[in-house]
């Protein structure tokens, strides 16, 4: 008697609970045509989802994967509010009008009266990408505004470094924005005033800024890029505004080194984008774009939409989205207050030390930022080991971390780094555990020497 094989139709969920909940495999590619209990379409997802990386254990991501359990309701209870709906939903929309303002105030604005609850100019937006956008948006329309007459025969351009997050690039490109990045060489991983100065002319509708980059997690030297532009309008040149991005380190060097100037205290700076689902601590997405007054927002670029019942003016690349990034980060405001804030900040911030510092003493290891300006380590391997940041980053995944290899942005695209972001629920513990893990892992690989076997190609397949 012969049995055939069992076989399970191609794109197709099976059952892993035999007869307990389920027997049929379910198409994954197309609509099924029968309806499933909850408690068996729940178990598909869960279990499929098994297979995904630990998010705790994620340190390629600056996104917060932890938040209080209080927290975790309160955004259970409002993910189903439309955050455009604020006829609606007014005390949304409040919330949203005062974290906007909280995060003007934290930046230094100057439209902030006490008289006037909404005067802060800014939106919340779904994380920095939307906020970079419509920053860009304004620099490009104040510019078309300033060139009158006949813009459309010139082409505007964006003055940045190439080490900045790919939202830029899309910006430029959807835009019709010339982006001039700034090179980057080996030992140099930030743009320079003189860089600034020899890229811009009267074109120009910016200058980016960016407060913890994302490769290396290193300040822009802000001010002094302010100063140079300072001086070159001063002295007849162009007069070129600033944009920061601040999407990384925005919530944290306000905390941690309040004695730096990188926001609306320089009177060059006219917008600022932050990550709520950074070290704002708040799940993604949530961002936010403020600008330093009125002025710097065309009344152009600002909708006026009757929308269920009420006048609405609006200024966002998207529409309908949950409010519950908003009361997640209204919750965090409100829970940690700036003593809150500076004692997380300084707790990462140490770990991130400890960290950098532990690597810095190893033979096998180039410290490229330590953790001190945010908690954020880069590193390099030591020449002639006979291996490569791919390999350690995969070696690592077999302990469960995640620990990103990448190249270096031009003009320092040979040199590859391995980055670990410190966030709220990397302990002290699981730090010393990750260092003894990577080495255990660099002690494998010293035996190996498989010669860079994992190319940049093999990571990001």
């Amino acid at each position: 008697m012969t049995h055939s094989r069992p076989s399970v139709p191609a794109h197709s969920i099976a059952p892993a609970y035999t007869g307990r909940m389920f027997t049929t495999p379910v198409p994954a590619l197309r609509l099924p045509e029968e309806s499933m209990d909850p408690e068996a379409a729940y178990r598909f997802i869960h279990d499929e989802l098994m297979l995904d990386g630990s998010s705790r254990l994620n340190l390629a991501t600056f996104v917060t994967t932890w938040m209080d359990p209080q927290a975790d309701r309160l955004m259970a209870e409002t993910f189903d509010k439309n955050m455009i709906d604020k006829d609606e939903y007014p005390l949304t929309a409040a919330i949203e009008q005062r974290c906007v303002c909280m995060v003007a105030d934290l930046f230094h604005a100057e439209d902030l009266r006490d008289d006037d609850p909404s005067s802060a100019i800014g939106v919340s937006t779904i994380g920095s990408s939307e906020a970079v956008m419509l920053g860009g948006l304004a620099l490009k329309w104040r510019w078309r505004a300033k060139i009158g007459k006949g813009w459309q025969k010139h082409t505007p351009n964006l003055v940045m470094g190439s080490n900045v997050q790919v939202v830029w690039e899309k910006f430029c490109r959807y835009f019709d924005v010339e982006p001039r990045y700034l090179p980057m060489e080996e030992g140099r991983y930030v743009i320079t005033p003189e860089q600034v100065i020899a890229a811009v002319d009267e074109n120009t509708i910016g200058v980016v800024g960016i407060l913890g980059t994302t490769y290396t997690g290193e300040l822009e030297p802000i001010a002094e890029i302010c100063a140079a532009l300072d001086k070159l309008a001063a002295d007849g040149g162009v007069d070129v505004p600033v944009h920061v991005d601040a999407a990384s380190g925005g919530f944290v060097v306000p905390f941690l080194h309040p004695e730096i100037k990188w926001d609306f205290r320089l009177p060059r700076v006219v917008s600022i984008n932050v990550s709520g689902h950074k070290y704002g601590l708040t799940y993604p997405g949530i961002g936010f774009v403020v600008w330093r007054s009125k002025e710097y927002l065309p009344e152009d670029l600002v909708f006026h939409v009757n929308y269920l019942g009420g006048d609405m003016p609006t200024f966002t690349l998207n529409f309908s989205r949950a409010g519950n990034q908003v009361i997640g980060q209204y919750y965090n405001f409100l829970r940690l207050g700036r003593e809150g804030y500076i004692e997380v900040m300084r707790s990462l911030s140490s770990t991130a030390r400890w960290l950098g510092q532990q690597l810095h003493e190893a033979d096998h290891c180039e410290v490229i930022s330590d953790g001190s300006a945010i908690p954020v380590v880069a590193f390099r391997l030591a020449r002639g080991l006979g291996y490569t940041e791919f390999d350690v980053s995969h070696e690592l995944r077999g302990f469960g971390w995640q620990v990103p290899a990448y190249t270096m942005p031009d003009n320092a695209t040979d040199i590859s780094v391995l980055r670990i972001v410190v966030r709220e629920g990397l302990s002290a513990d699981l730090a010393r555990a990750l260092h003894d893990d990577a080495r255990t892992a660099l002690a494998s690989l010293d035996k190996l020497k498989p010669s860079g076997h994992y190319t940049a190609e093999h990571f990001a397949h």
